[in-house]
């Protein structure tokens, strides 16, 4: 039998309300720890929600890695690349590569009969990954994009719809100036999209590829490059440097160099802000782990001094200071558990509760996001209950050996 834990678990279960300071010492110490951890679990959910929420609103406007010419992933001028059947295939084969989608940009300008707002019309085609897109549609629907024919038909944002009042199905002219002079286009709006991310839900509306390659005037095999999504994000930079070795620096047909970057690259500040929310994380660990720690370590002492007539005389009877001091540290593990399944009722709970009605509201146009987003990852909430459980028992080795130097004679007239 395991005396130290039989002894505890007597003490723990053991009702004895004369004792006036060593029931609200424990109390005390189980809402410690059942606070600090439903703050960490809260606070490690938001920001895993907040971060993968953003970075998939990036990734879906510009993928994980895009390829295209040298100059053009360097400045905001488009020169074509060739991107045919061929290349495509090569970019497929590339290890850790899932989807490859060519893409092509031009700039034009939407006028109504009030208004008129310069976009960039991003053309795709028929192997588009249409899956973010579909995720944020507020009005309408996605036109089938083609890179064979012009079907006219365009896909605005909300911002878009609002600035220029549009609704779908309503039709407009869009004007593109370059060195051939300027030239109209009539577009009818079957879809409107919302991502809340300003800066692309401002410019970027969506048209058939084969649209875009023949307002900027390309062949038919040219385009401004291809986005490709890896299959993990993890080895993002390693599928990076297969493309490095593998196609950056060979020139086209047209003489045009083939270069690349990743969706961190072409987006460090967004990146770097979301990394810097890992930092706040372990702030908040740290400081919720010391409140914990703090709490517990108080109502250890208090529970050993409140218990120092039961230590004498357990001494008296020859027990050992170090079954004493395991038999307060399974005490202490009673507590820790207690307020381990209080701080995961209510830290859950709240996400959960957050997660299916998102009652707490955020200003869209500074975070990019209406509600505060919310990820309940199993692997961070056990990581996060053994994390505190051992680190609450560690700091309470040291108070424990307090033990060691109480008297059995001098413990008996302690009362």
């Amino acid at each position: 039998m395991n005396l130290p834990l039989f002894i505890a678990r007597r003490i723990y279960a053991e009702n004895d309300e004369k004792r006036q300071v060593s029931r609200p010492a424990i109390r005390i110490a189980t809402a410690g720890v059942a606070i600090g951890l439903a703050v960490m679990l809260v606070s490690v959910g938001v920001v895993f929600g907040f971060k993968h929420t953003i970075q998939d609103k990036v990734i879906g406007f510009g993928s994980h890695i895009q390829v295209g010419d040298f100059m053009t992933l360097q400045s905001s001028e488009q020169y074509p690349i060739q991107m045919d059947d061929s290349m495509v295939n090569v970019l497929k084969s590339i290890p850790g590569v899932a989807h490859v989608q060519r893409f092509a940009n031009k700039q034009g300008i939407l006028k109504t009969d009030s208004d008129f707002l310069g976009v960039v019309f991003k053309g795709v085609g028929p192997d588009f990954d249409s899956t973010f897109i579909h995720q944020n549609m507020t009005e309408g629907s996605i036109p089938k994009f083609s890179d064979t024919a012009s079907h006219n038909k365009i896909l605005v944002s909300r911002t878009m719809a609002d600035k220029l009042r549009l609704k779908t199905g309503q039709k407009l002219f869009a004007y593109f100036i370059d060195q051939n002079g300027v030239r109209a286009r009539r577009f009818t709006v079957q879809g409107i999209y919302q991502t809340n991310l300003s800066q692309y839900d401002r410019i970027i509306c969506y048209t058939d590829l084969y649209t875009a390659v023949k307002l900027n005037g390309w062949e038919a095999d040219q385009a401004s490059g291809a986005e490709l999504t890896v299959k993990d994000f993890s080895r993002l930079q390693e599928v990076e440097d297969i493309i490095v070795s593998k196609v950056n620096r060979t020139i086209d047909r047209y003489g045009e160099t083939y270069s690349s970057r990743t969706i961190q690259e072409a987006n460090p500040n967004i990146f770097h802000w979301l990394g810097l929310l890992d930092m706040n994380v372990w702030i908040i660990l740290a400081l919720m782990t010391a409140v914990a720690g703090v709490t517990m370590v108080s109502g250890l002492l208090i529970i050993i001094l409140e218990r120092t007539t039961m230590i004498g005389l357990l001494k008296a009877m020859g027990a050992r200071n170090g079954t004493i001091r395991r038999t307060f540290l399974w005490f202490a593990v009673f507590i820790i558990g207690k307020g381990l399944l209080i701080g995961n009722l209510v830290g859950i709970g709240l996400m959960v509760l957050q997660k299916l009605t998102g009652i707490v509201k955020l200003d869209e146009s500074v975070y990019y996001v209406s509600t505060v987003p919310v990820e309940i990852n199993p692997a961070a909430i056990v990581i996060l209950n053994v994390a505190t459980l051992l680190i609450s028992v560690f700091v309470l080795i040291a108070p424990s050996y307090l033990i060691s130097h109480i008297h059995p004679a001098k413990s008996m007239r302690y009362e």
